[in-house]
């Protein structure tokens, strides 16, 4: 199949219709008549082409929909929606996990928002959390995937982390595991006392875990005098989502988060008064 750029014949054809059409309607209307023009040209025939965009698509099969996406990523030809839109009706869901084999951070940005939650992409997204050469970004959108069924895939996240494999992301899915189990409690309880670096993030996995048992040592934590103000917020609020209290007054006058958070208020309230 030729790779076409259909957003640029659409650009080609829109520039005239503007130009046709410029006086009749404002900036806020044209915002509102694109989307529709560009919806309508979806149908419309292109005589080169013996037929519309979404027809030339539909013609296609699942693997030649994937290898038509892959040539627009890697030619950097836009990707038309239309492209998109029969791939999203179909089930190319094997075939785009073959994309991400290739390792190509631009393609499997794509890739992973096409094929969003489905669990039959699983084990390429545990590859993806695990390999450093994609960067975090990707690596967290990946983590929100996999959170999602957490129940599922708890046994395997255990096991990725256990042999020390992208540490953080792992605790991330693991919080999010609704069922009890002993393990779980204790390896997101050991994360938060023995890594002083990511207190904040640990703290936080611990209220989305839910767990009670872990409200004396957020408490025994939150007393220590050389928290910053940010690392008390997150552990003050740890506690709050897990049923417990902090309310002796604490002095943060000095501390630069503090301020910083301070300065802003003070802005915003005088931004409204104006």
């Amino acid at each position: 199949m030729e790779l076409i750029d259909f957003d640029g014949l659409f650009d080609e054809r829109l520039a005239q219709y503007i130009e046709n059409n410029k006086e009749k309607y404002t900036e806020k209307q044209w915002e509102d008549i694109i989307p529709k023009l560009y919806k309508k040209f979806g149908d419309t025939q292109i005589k080169k082409l013996g037929c519309s965009p979404k027809g030339y698509y539909a013609k296609m099969t699942e693997v030649e929909l994937v290898e038509t996406l892959y040539a627009h990523l890697t030619k950097d030809v836009p990707v038309p929606e239309f492209l998109c839109a029969e791939i999203e009706n179909r089930d190319t869901v094997p075939a785009l996990l073959g994309l991400l084999e290739k390792e190509e951070e631009c393609v499997a940005n794509y890739v992973v928002n096409l094929i969003g939650a489905d669990r039959r992409a699983k084990n390429a997204y545990f590859s993806i959390l695990t390999n450093e050469k994609f960067d975090e970004e990707l690596r967290s959108d990946v983590t929100d995937l996999l959170r999602s069924y957490a129940d599922e895939i708890k046994a395997e996240t255990l096991a990725y982390y256990r042999e020390g494999k992208a540490c953080t992301y792992m605790l991330e899915i693991l919080s999010r595991v609704k069922e009890r189990e002993e393990e779980i409690f204790e390896t997101l309880l050991n994360a938060f006392l023995s890594e002083e670096e990511n207190l904040r993030l640990n703290a936080g996995y611990l209220a989305s875990y839910g767990d009670e048992r872990a409200l004396p040592y957020l408490l025994n934590k939150i007393e220590d005098r050389s928290l910053g103000f940010v690392e008390f917020q997150e552990l003050k609020y740890a506690i709050e989502a897990l049923g417990g209290s902090y309310d002796e007054p604490r002095d943060f006058s000095a501390d630069k988060d503090y301020i910083a958070v301070e300065a802003s208020g003070v802005r915003s309230a005088n931004e409204l008064k104006n």
